[in-house]
């Protein structure tokens, strides 16, 4: 049988296959040595206040029995009443509690399990009770030690079992801080690489914690007191011996030396798989910093670990290859000391291959291999049930060879237990491996029609496990009448095992083991299931979320419909925190108000019976950033300093920058004002100073979320006075009066004026005159006014700031002007020229500017309509003004009425307001184009003829000459027809319009003209009137051919006439009578007429010859006429309020409206839709 090896990548599969793949278990009905199963530890440390409970348990058949050994002698159980052993088992109680001390069982147990095939022996368990000594009574003196100097506090704690975990705390029971300075040594020691003031105390106390007895042992506290020179005093002095105080000097820096371990070398032996510690504590000033290397090679990757501020050296997991030098370099600023640690690994043995159960048939061969090894090389011994190999009862078929014991032909009567002992100076392996001579047919120990399943493109491993003797041959099939399956896509293990390594969809279905040896053959049913695979195929994606807001991550997933997945979500690979904040719904989860805490990696997790799939996204919390803290003032100057601060969490997005914002305690105490601002990488800044302000700054941190909070202020830093560095700015000179001279100017901040007892020097003189200089120092205002001046003139103006210290730099000049008077002169040579109807210009001769007074603003015009030339009436007169800017001297006036006379006038302008107006200027505007006549109304419509009204324009614009009318057709398309224009006298407001189309729509045109032209026009539609005899009946029908009801209607007769045809056949054929018409003749309504049979005309109609009066039913009343509560088609609504009704010639008679909404619409010419009154008509 082709078999295939296990492939390296399925490391998942290792251990499960190992197990596969070990010796064949007996199944317990059969005979079988004794194997043990259970035993105690081999160093076995016990609580002294508990019963021992040594156990020893093993399996075989027939049951095998148990015994002892104590210190390698027989250990009689029954003649000790504190030991039992439990009944079917070899463990012994050793009853304490009750009387016993453990002290008396302390020694070397082995259990031996026998029966008839074979004795099995167990470790040699070492029993010995836990201790935890108390401390011995010892006088602790106070330790005086100068600052700067080192110290070591020694616990020395007593010797327990096992021994006893160190700790330092004071008398309040808090765990005492331990640093890169004060940290606790391997021994429990507490060592000091210098001491400083704060390390004063008398509560430093040794606790050791024994935990197998559950006490801790407390030293006596030890007192350290630190001095210094400076603060030596007679008291101290008396206490200290001349050796002590000879030499003492001031703190000063030292360089390194080694507390522990001492020397410059030592050496260390570790066993191989233990814990490799190494120590190197140094005193120095400053607190030197520990470095390890090896000499010769690499700190082991992965294994290497550094504890106590890296003064312990920590391998994990050592093997021989870490045997070497390690070096520890402490080292300060003064220099540096090391120590070399020879370290030796050694080992105890170790399994390379340890035996295991032999299952035989008689006559077969076989072998027992026990390979061990260690440092230094194990010795191998045998033993054959508990008895060295040597000296047990001789079994040819046996031989050994070393490590290696060979069974040759072997009979049932071979059948024992081989013990292999590897042992050297640090240790010993001991092993039991039995020989079991059996003849046993197959058998298969895995239940029938057992079901595997898998998921798809995963392996399957189907088990077959069985047993029998000889070993049985395994073959694999795969359905009832399948083939054995052989080939590279199966793997066939030893131990029955058949591996489909990528199970496929078609891999389904049931598979049969077969187990045949010579004395047999058995085979048994498996079920595979291939499950589709569980994918997230909509994964969390990364977030980055504003604090307090509400962020969801998704997770959409696929599987087997026959699998029930369940959904976990994990952040930081553990559970969710118990936050109602936190939703987890069906394919999400959703966080509400998120905060900082809320940052990490959140992960779903979707299990199956089969699978397992996981996607993670990271949630990055972001927020404006913490405020700055730690603000320093250095380098102060006069005009400067320097600002540090130290940067507040920027809360996941990077700071862009810094915001420095100053406070003047001095001027503006709680007003902030912005200094500078630097980039989010600077945390220092010079900063730019004035005289004379008190300074406190803070900083701002900004990111792209938002500024922070200010940072708390700095210290204040009051600057030196000075002389002010600037003078005011916006110096003006404007007069409020025509005899004053108003000089304003913005003053100076509080910061900007340098010193106290801020002023101000004014100075001005008249311009281009040979004056001097006027000036006069005023308080800290802003404004000053200079009284008696001429009017409108110039003057030079310079503003100068000083204070208690001087004055500021010479200012700059600057123009003002005194006060305005009103214009004297009103401009002359007023002239317009009239350019069409609506607009003119005026032209003017501009005034002296010694006669404006002031500054010329421009010049405004001042018009208004005296009267239309077309009404002769007079209205309210409405001015209008123009203004033309500047030194302008003509203008345009638009929005003129035509046909009107005019007046207007020019007055100057300057600041102080308006000169006197120019005389009144006439002008009249001509004729123009007249706007649309006020109303058009067409009314009386007849069949051929209209009657049309119409209001004169509202704005003529002239004297009107005539109207104009045009008019055309429009056909049911909307097409227009011919145009015909009438002109009608200007004196008209009515005309007849006659000999036009009955039953046509006309569109009118109408508009009035002057000499100038035609006016805008005004447009209308109207319709004359249907020739009802001729016309109505026909359009009627056709209107009601395109209604639905109508159609729906004419169907639903036609099927009712189809009906009543056939019934009425019939009827006839059978000779019988028509019942509908038996019913007729019984039921007769007198004012109906019966349907007759010969004329086919219906009864509820009534001809001309009948006079009787209709019923409900009737259509059309005897007098031809249609009343409006009887057809919802009237054309009532067309008209004035005058009911419309037919003549007996079936004209119509009423007035027609020219309502836009009650016209046809799409060619119909109905105004509504028909209704089953006009539908019948039509029928009729």
């Amino acid at each position: 049988m082709m078999k295939k090896s296990i492939s390296a990548s399925k490391a998942s599969l290792v251990l499960f296959l190992c197990q596969m793949i070990s010796a064949l278990d007996v199944p317990l009905d059969l005979s079988q040595p004794p194997t043990i199963t259970q035993q105690s530890p081999k160093d076995y440390i016990v609580d002294p206040r508990e019963n021992i409970v040594i156990q020893c348990e093993a399996k075989g058949k027939p049951p095998p029995s148990f015994s002892w050994t104590r210190n390698g002698t027989h250990f009689d159980i029954d003649k000790d009443a504190q030991v039992t052993m439990k009944p079917n088992s070899g463990t012994l109680v050793i009853n304490i509690m009750n009387g016993g001390k453990a002290e008396a069982y302390e020694g070397v147990y082995q259990c031996t399990a026998r029966n008839e095939r074979g004795a099995a022996i167990s470790n040699n368990i070492v029993i010995r009770p836990s201790r935890s000594p108390l401390w011995t009574k010892e006088k602790l003196e106070p330790n005086h030690v100068r600052e700067g100097d080192s110290l070591v506090l020694h616990c020395r704690p007593p010797v327990g079992l096992p021994p006893p975990i160190i700790f330092w705390m004071d008398n309040a029971f808090q765990r005492l801080p331990q640093s890169e300075r004060v940290s606790q040594g391997l021994n429990g020691d507490l060592y000091f690489s210098n001491v400083q003031p704060e390390d004063t105390r008398e509560d430093y106390i040794c606790y050791a914690r024994f935990n197998h007895t559950q006490t801790i042992q407390q030293k006596q506290p030890i007192s350290v007191k630190v001095f210094s020179m400076d603060s030596l005093n007679d008291t101290i002095a008396a206490n200290l011996s001349d050796t002590d105080i000879y030499g003492a000097k001031p703190v000063t820096e030292r360089q390194p030396i080694l507390l522990t371990p001492t020397g410059s070398t030592s050496t260390k032996v570790e066993l191989r798989g233990n814990v490799l510690l190494l120590e190197c504590i140094a005193a120095g000033l400053p607190t030197p910093v520990i470095r390890w290397i090896k000499e010769g090679g690499e700190l082991p990757a992965n294994r290497t670990f550094f504890e106590n501020f890296k003064k312990t050296l920590k391998i994990i997991d050592v093997s021989e290859a870490d045997s070497g030098n390690y070096k520890c370099i402490a080292r300060n600023i003064l220099g540096s000391a090391h120590h070399v640690i020879s370290v030796t690994v050694k080992a105890a043995p170790y399994w390379i291959t340890a035996p295991r159960n032999l299952v035989l048939s008689p006559g077969e061969d076989g072998t027992l291999i026990c390979r061990a090894n260690g440092n230094p090389k194990p010795n191998i011994s045998w033993l054959a049930n508990g008895v060295p190999i040597a000296i047990a009862p001789e079994d040819p078929s046996r031989k050994v060879d070393g490590d290696t014991i060979i069974f040759s032909h072997v009979q049932e009567r071979s059948s024992a237990v081989y013990q292999c002992n590897a042992s050297n100076e640090y240790g010993y392996l001991l092993a039991n491996a039995f020989v079991n001579v059996l003849a046993e047919p197959p058998r298969i120990l895995t239940p029938a029609n057992k079901l595997y399943q898998v998921i798809a493109d995963s392996p399957a491993l189907l088990d077959c496990a069985y047993f029998g003797s000889p070993k049985p041959e395994i073959e694999w099939f795969k359905g009832v009448k399948g083939s054995i399956l052989r080939g590279d896509e199966y793997v066939f293990h030893d131990n029955g095992t058949l591996e489909i390594p990528v199970a496929q969809k078609d891999s389904t279905g049931t598979y049969t083991c077969v187990a045949r040896n010579e004395l047999g053959k058995i085979q048994n049913e498996v079920r595979l299931e291939v499950k589709d695979p569980t994918m997230i195929i909509k994964q969390p994606e990364y977030k980055v979320i504003q604090r307090y807001g509400q962020v969801s991550f998704e997770c959409i997933i696929k599987h087997d419909f026959t699998l029930l997945p369940t959904v976990i979500w994990l952040k930081d690979n553990d559970e969710l925190p118990d936050d109602e904040r936190f939703l987890v719904g069906k394919d999400n989860l959703t966080i509400m108000n998120v905060t900082d805490k809320d940052d990490g990696t959140y992960t779903c997790i979707v299990n199956t019976t089969l699978d397992s799939v996981s996607a993670s996204a990271v949630l990055t919390v972001v927020a404006r950033p913490n405020p700055p803290f730690d603000l320093e003032l250095t380098g102060q100057l006069e005009r400067s300093v320097e600002l540090s601060w130290i940067p507040g969490d920027e809360n996941n997005s990077p700071i862009t920058n810094f915001v420095i914002e100053y406070e003047d305690g001095l001027h503006e105490p709680g007003v902030w004002h912005y200094q500078t601002e630097v980039p989010g990488t600077q945390t220092t800044v010079q900063l730019k100073l004035s005289p004379y302000v008190n300074y406190s700054f803070r900083v701002i941190a900004v990111n792209e979320i938002g500024r922070s909070q200010p940072s708390e202020p700095s210290e204040q830093y009051l600057t030196k006075s000075a002389n002010p560095d600037e003078n005011p700015s916006n110096v003006q000179g404007i007069g409020s009066e025509p005899d004053n001279l108003v000089i304003t100017w913005e003053s100076l901040k509080g910061f900007q004026s340098n010193g106290p007892g801020l002023q101000y020097k004014v100075s001005w003189r008249q311009k281009d005159v040979d004056d001097e200089w006027t000036s006069v120092i005023v308080a800290n205002v802003s404004k000053y006014i200079v009284s008696g001046t001429p009017t409108f003139v110039p003057y030079e103006i310079k503003v100068q700031a000083l204070n208690d210290l001087g004055y500021a730099p010479e200012p700059s000049e600057v123009i003002g002007h005194s006060g305005e008077d009103l214009p004297m002169v009103a401009p002359g040579n007023v002239q317009v020229h009239v350019i069409n109807s609506t607009l003119a210009k005026v032209h003017w001769d501009p005034v002296p500017l010694k006669s404006v007074r002031g500054h010329l603003q421009g010049y405004k015009v001042y018009y208004w309509k005296v009267q239309s030339l077309s009404r002769r009436s007079r209205r309210h007169v409405e001015k209008k003004i123009l203004t033309f800017r500047g030194n302008k001297t003509f203008g345009m006036l638009p929005g003129l009425e035509p046909f009107s006379s005019y007046k207007l006038n020019v007055r100057v302008v300057n600041g102080k307001g308006e000169g006197p107006a120019s005389p009144d200027k006439v002008f009249k505007t001509p004729e123009g184009v007249p706007s649309s006549p006020s109303f058009l109304k067409i009314t009386n419509p007849t069949l051929d003829s209209l009657t049309l009204e119409w209001g004169s324009p509202t704005h003529p614009n002239g004297v009107l000459t005539s109207y104009i009318l045009k008019f055309q057709p429009i056909n049911n398309t909307h097409e227009l027809g011919p145009l015909v224009e009438i002109r009608i006298p200007a004196n008209e407001s009515s005309l007849i319009l006659k000999n036009l189309n009955y039953s046509t729509r006309y569109k009118f045109y109408f508009n009035a003209q002057t000499s100038v032209g035609s006016g805008s026009q005004i447009t209308e539609e109207a319709v004359t009137i249907m020739d009802e005899g001729k016309m109505a009946m026909a359009s009627r029908q056709v209107d009601i051919a395109t209604q639905g009801w109508f159609i729906g209607l004419m169907c639903a007769v036609a099927l009712l006439i189809l009906i009543l045809l056939i019934v009425c056949f019939i009827r006839r054929n059978k000779g019988g009578k028509y019942p509908v018409k038996e019913k007729e003749d019984a039921h007769a309504d007198p004012e109906i007429q019966p349907m007759k049979e010969d004329d086919g005309t219906f009864g509820e109609y009534s001809d001309a010859e009948d006079h009787k009066p209709l019923k409900k039913g009737s259509r059309t009343p005897s007098d031809r006429t249609v009343k409006k509560e009887d057809s919802d088609d009237s054309l009532v609504d067309y008209g004035e309020g005058v009911n419309g009704q037919f003549n007996e010639d079936g004209s119509f008679i009423g007035q027609y409206s020219g309502k836009k909404e009650k016209e046809p619409a799409e060619g119909n010419e109905s105004s509504e839709a028909p209704s089953p009154v006009n539908a019948m008509n039509s029928f009729v």
